[in-house]
């Protein structure tokens, strides 16, 4: 009979091949984890790895490796859906969200989850947009929340409020590019905020994986216009925060600026920049939550997003 301990210590090794590093992620010895490899390969009679530098799988071990995903994820839903049928007073939750938006979404959904059903552990998976999709199709969360589309197969989609991503332009770094053109720029910008406007401006931009970034790209590409990059960090915390001390334009989620001033109808300036509502409508989208359509859907999950839905458009 199979061990799903054996499994689970060899989709880790699987996935790093390189038993040092995989034995300390799963925080066993790495002869403890030679043990469970050599367990499983006596089990089937074949070799799961070839021993060479740098570590490989064998045909055998790779056609595993994707059977053992499949066979731990089946043993999971069984176990959730048990719990469903049995009386839904125990059960997990595994919530996949990006670093800063969790920091605004969560606190008027978990408070609320956690009252109507403490006996489901919630776990928190925090990621960009790409981690995120992965983490979704591999099962190792039961949902996603953030900006639709989602990149990933097979994905069942809820929207549940609309998202609209600003372009923050400081006064300083308008008046370096275009001196003397400062209220100018800044009418012009408000009234009609296209980027051929700044396109000879710095910009401070998230990397690559998140979806601000994806969405900044495209509107890149549809205004024909090539960014003058100065910075890329995985915060968007970060960019926002050396954009308003002057160093580059970069783009922000209208929906975190509830932790930071009202925006009117037509943008609004405070601490010497202007968030201003973009023309293009690949900045006007919606905020969704996403899980596998392929796997069970836990009475945990469907609660959560009626609650997301309920209580998120308040924000």
């Amino acid at each position: 009979m199979i061990n799903f301990l054996n499994l689970e210590y060899f989709l880790v090794a699987s996935e790093e091949l390189n038993f040092t590093r995989a034995a300390k992620q799963l925080y066993i010895s790495q002869q403890s984890l030679s043990s469970h490899i050599l367990n499983l390969e006596k089990e089937f009679g074949v070799a799961l790895f070839n021993r060479t530098t740098p570590l490989t799988l064998t045909y055998a071990g790779q056609v595993l490796k994707k059977k053992a995903r499949q066979m731990i994820q089946l043993r999971e839903e069984t176990y959730h859906e048990i719990a469903d049928i049995k009386d839904f007073t125990k059960g997990r939750l595994n919530i996949g969200m990006s670093h800063t938006r969790g920091r605004w979404i969560l606190p008027k959904i978990l408070p609320v989850y956690q009252e109507r059903f403490p006996g489901i552990d919630l776990h928190l998976r925090e990621g960009n947009s790409t981690e995120l999709d992965a983490d979704l199709l591999h099962g190792d969360v039961d949902l996603i929340i953030g900006m639709l589309p989602f990149q990933v197969e097979d994905v069942e989609t809820v929207p549940v409020c609309k998202e609209e991503i600003l372009m923050v332009v400081p006064d300083a770094v308008l008046e370096r590019t275009y001196p003397g053109q400062l209220e100018d720029r800044k009418r012009r910008l408000a009234e009609h905020a296209a980027l051929s406007l700044v396109r000879e401006c710095p910009f401070l931009l998230i990397k690559p994986g998140n979806r601000v970034r994806t969405l900044a790209d495209e509107m890149f590409t549809e205004a024909e216009v090539s960014p003058r990059v100065i910075l890329e960090t995985e915060n968007i915390e970060t960019v926002l925060a050396l954009a308003l001390e002057g160093m580059g334009i970069t783009f922000y989620p209208k929906m975190l600026m509830s932790g930071h001033e009202p925006l009117k109808p037509q943008g609004v300036n405070f601490l010497g920049a202007g968030f201003y509502h973009l023309t293009s409508p690949v900045a006007h989208g919606v905020l969704g939550i996403g899980y596998h359509k392929g796997h069970y859907m836990s009475r945990a999950t469907k609660e959560f997003i009626e609650i997301a839905k309920e209580y998120v458009g308040t924000i």
